[in-house]
């Protein structure tokens, strides 16, 4: 073990922090295979009837981002982490309850899928914003390298348990379970440090959400890379969750072909994390914007007819890719952002990550239909790793430089 591995586990809060958040994310894996034939099993449970209450989920989390960022800097975020942890378990408990009931009110659905949407937004936020809190400048990529570690082996141990339950007990188990996971991790959160709110309680949240806006424009490497993953995200929706599964489906051999790449990005997520902890580049947004270059890979490879192998292998490197890039960009935007503005710029930087997403999402089917699958993939590919030529125009993305820290005397 290394001394800052050392270190980091002997922080008692950041331990606490890092048991917490591995919980929630081993309890967040078991959703989407649970949800989705949970509700798919229930009477009259079909594709349209799990797309309302998928977009019930996801539609509050976007939405409402920008207002949990504001939150995670107006009040203390242990509170809100925990508050956040305690509002998604309530919300899987609900969804098992009717899931294991029958119940087959889709408003009801809705509304209980949507609690864990409002939690995610300020789940998300309160967590950026917390790290920096429990742990020295010196540890801090380490610290954010540890917590995607734990993120990563829950989310490929929680697809295996997951997809078991479902199997054996069905999907209103899995989704219970799910509940009281996040249920532990909001217990554990009681045991984080309650600091003082960052942010200037006497400002409005209208204000203070303005201020957090002028953080995150001031930085141009900030809002260029932003923008950049903003179409990458757009692409990769449209190349991964629909026109990839299409010709998994049709010249791969299936669903198992599919797995098969899903799990290869999710190796390649353990192997960027464990380049994370080792290497602290001097210029780490140009280092994670010339990785994010692999992000389409493949699904150029996809397209052109790839074998299989090499396509898990592309898959594998974007999955590293990704994860390396995750990494620097969090410890970078701790370090450059002011504290008390970090919960509200985290979230102005996923909004504009994630927003255009859905879009990729209702594209790909017409673009299949007008171009076909296999143009479609390589046009996606071609864009996703394209961003990073437009981004990497800008000086800022280019020179921004690691700010030196120092270990603490002692």
């Amino acid at each position: 073990m290394s001394t800052a591995t050392a270190a980091l586990l002997s922080n008692r809060p950041y331990a606490v922090l890092l048991s917490l958040r591995t919980l929630a994310m081993f309890g967040f894996s078991f959703a989407p295979v649970a949800l989705a034939f949970g509700v798919l099993g229930l009477p009259g449970g079909d594709a349209s009837m799990l797309a309302v209450v998928l977009a019930a989920q996801l539609v509050p989390e976007v939405v409402l981002l920008l207002i949990g960022g504001v939150v995670a800097d107006r009040y203390p975020r242990a509170r809100v982490l925990q508050l956040g942890q305690f509002v998604c378990a309530t919300g899987w408990f609900g969804l098992g309850a009717m899931l294991l009931t029958g119940v087959t009110a889709l408003p009801l659905l809705c509304a209980t899928a949507a609690l864990t949407g409002v939690a995610a937004a300020v789940i998300n936020p309160a967590l950026t914003g917390i790290i920096p809190e429990l742990v020295p400048p010196e540890l801090l990529q380490q610290g954010n390298a540890w917590l995607a570690m734990g993120a990563n082996a829950a989310r490929l141990a929680g697809l295996v348990a997951g997809g078991a339950v479902v199997t054996f007990i069905g999907g209103g188990w899995a989704v219970t379970i799910s509940g009281a996971l996040y249920l532990v991790a909001g217990v554990l959160s009681l045991w984080l440090p309650h600091k003082p709110a960052p942010a200037n309680p006497e400002d409005t949240m209208v204000r203070q959400l303005i201020d957090g806006w002028d953080e995150f424009r001031s930085r141009q490497w900030l809002w260029v890379v932003v923008a950049q993953y903003a179409i990458l995200v757009m692409m990769l929706q449209a190349a991964h969750g629909v026109l990839g599964p299409v010709i998994a489906k049709s010249e791969l051999g299936g669903p198992a072909a599919w797995t098969a790449v899903l799990a290869g990005e999710a190796a390649g997520a353990i192997v960027g994390v464990a380049v994370a902890l080792v290497w602290r580049p001097h210029r780490p947004i140009l280092v994670g914007v010339i990785v994010s270059g692999f992000a389409g890979f493949p699904a150029i490879l996809l397209g052109v007819s790839g074998p299989l192998p090499v396509i898990v292998a592309a898959a594998l490197v974007m999955g590293a890719a990704f994860e390396l890039f995750g990494v620097l960009w969090l410890t970078t935007m701790q370090a450059e952002v002011p504290p008390a503005a970090l919960a509200r710029v985290s979230s102005y930087d996923a909004f504009g990550s994630m927003v255009l997403g859905p879009l990729g999402l209702v594209i790909a089917a017409p673009a299949a239909a007008h171009f076909g699958v296999h143009n479609s993939l390589v046009v996606c590919g071609i864009i996703a790793s394209g961003m990073t030529l437009a981004a990497l125009a800008f000086p800022e993305v280019r020179r921004l430089r690691a700010r030196p820290v120092a270990a603490k005397p002692g």
